[in-house]
């Protein structure tokens, strides 16, 4: 493979003179890519129906960013549940790791957004209109006739309107179906702000489909740079099996050809990756394990009559041992720390509260005598609700004979809100023991406690 070497040093996507050579893909065909399809299909029907599905009046799913609001499986995280999300995406941080040092790319061969998007819909439609892969070279090459312009300009239309579709379908995972809904059907004028966003969202995803296609897998995706410090040599991956298929070379009938190995270098794996590459030359960045390869190489080996195989889902260890896949002590240490994750954050969702209450005293407030007998405190309380039903709430000392006055009206809580009050604790002068005497302060829904809060209350320590 001396000859082949220089591939180390180039992208296949660009020429020497740096300029961006456009990926003519092959339609791929086989029992994976069947898979692939069955698998895309139902993304593709859980992405478009999921915003519309609804639990207690609210999405199943929803990450408003600007209302800092999330939704998981009907289930409301406020800001005041940030470590959750921490712990979230620290856990998913790890699974990935612990996922590409056993399994490689295969997320970003089967349930990737930019693969599921690009392989299975708007490659699809390039087919449809524009041909076969050679049709497609042809076109491109050739003068800007009126069938040019016409399938150009058809599939660049049809590529636009699908690109509203999703960016519209994920504007609504974030401000709901109800707020794409009256951005779309408002005045322009009330909702200016609203129809940039979704344009903007609308030109991103046709940019990144239309044009950049798999460059955003070469160079955007920060996936594919840190999938080169997690594999390793036990690591799945899509190979080709050297050893197996070297020396390449067309099969005669003669002494020579049982020299070669079972590649008969036709060149259709290269044809049909849609990133350009020869997965003959190895393990490579722009790789995303999309199968196409290995369907196209058994359709040739079953021609040839030769075992399937040659391109398939191995491991290096593998390949050059004959050994299967191993459980490394890596992948032992990655697989407890995920376990303990997990059981942490499980403990965390199980126990997290749907009420939440903070109380602190008035800041520059010490105490207030009102008369000889009795002395008051300042306080605030802020109240989170997270549940999909509103309430009004009352407030009791727990732990001593003390009493609370609100200031202004009760506290009502609505359904996932936020709600403040302000209140005095009046408490008897020969209660006071010391400076700082601790409460306990109750806040009840009727006669039900909700939750109990911890509040410090400052006065005059009583000389009998």
């Amino acid at each position: 493979m001396e000859e082949n070497k220089s591939f180390r040093d180039i992208i296949y996507t660009a020429d020497e003179e740096g300029h961006r050579k456009w990926v003519f893909a092959s339609k791929p065909s086989g029992k994976l890519y069947n898979w692939r399809s069955i698998v895309s299909y139902i993304y593709l029907i859980v992405f478009f129906t999921l915003p519309f599905i609804e639990l207690h009046g609210e999405p199943l799913f929803l990450f408003n960013i600007p209302d800092r609001k999330f939704i998981l499986f009907g289930v409301i995280f406020w800001p005041q549940d940030f470590f959750l999300f921490a712990l979230g995406m620290l856990t998913f941080l790890v699974f990935i790791i612990f996922f590409t040092v056993l399994y490689g790319r295969l997320f970003c061969g089967w349930v990737c957004p930019q693969t599921v998007f690009m392989e299975m819909v708007f490659r699809k439609i390039e087919y449809w209109i524009e041909g076969t892969a050679e049709q497609q070279r042809k076109l491109a090459k050739g003068p800007w006739t009126g069938e040019k312009i016409f399938k150009k300009s058809a599939k660049q239309i049809i590529f636009f309107l699908f690109s509203f579709l999703v960016g519209n379908t994920f504007l609504s995972y974030i401000i709901g179906v109800d707020g794409v809904l009256e951005i779309a059907t408002g005045s322009f004028k009330e909702n200016a702000g609203g129809f940039a966003i979704m344009m903007v969202f609308t030109f991103a995803f046709y940019g990144v489909f239309a044009f950049l296609r798999e460059q955003v897998c070469t160079f955007a995706c920060p996936y594919g740079r840190l999938q080169g410090v997690l594999l390793d040599k036990f690591s799945v991956i899509v190979a080709y099996d050297y050893k197996r298929g070297e020396p390449r070379g067309h099969h005669k009938h003669d002494e020579e050809s049982k020299q070669l190995g079972d590649c008969i270098d036709c060149g259709l794996c290269v044809r049909v990756c849609p990133t350009g590459i020869d997965i003959r030359n190895g393990t490579q960045l722009e790789c995303v394990n999309c199968t196409a390869c290995i369907d196209a190489c058994d359709s040739i080996m079953d021609k040839i009559e030769k075992p399937r195989g040659l391109i398939r889902y191995t491991s290096e260890n593998n390949i050059v041992t004959g050994e299967k896949l191993k459980f490394t002590p890596r992948m032992k240490a990655y697989s407890i720390v995920l376990f303990v994750l997990v059981a942490v954050l499980t403990v965390m969702l199980v126990t997290r509260k749907d009420v939440t209450a903070t109380v602190t005293r008035a800041s520059g407030q010490l105490y207030q005598k009102r008369d000889s007998v009795y002395i008051t405190n300042l306080y605030n309380i802020k109240i989170a609700n997270k549940t999909h039903e509103g309430f009004p709430i009352h407030l009791k000392v727990e732990n001593l004979d003390a009493k609370i006055e609100m200031i202004g009206k009760e506290v009502s809580i609505e359904k996932e809100s936020l709600a403040e009050g302000t209140f005095f604790i009046v408490m008897r002068r020969d209660q006071i023991k010391t400076m700082k005497t601790d409460l306990e302060i109750g806040v009840y829904n009727d006669e039900k406690r909700i939750r109990t809060v911890k509040a410090s209350f400052l006065g005059p320590v009583s000389k009998k």
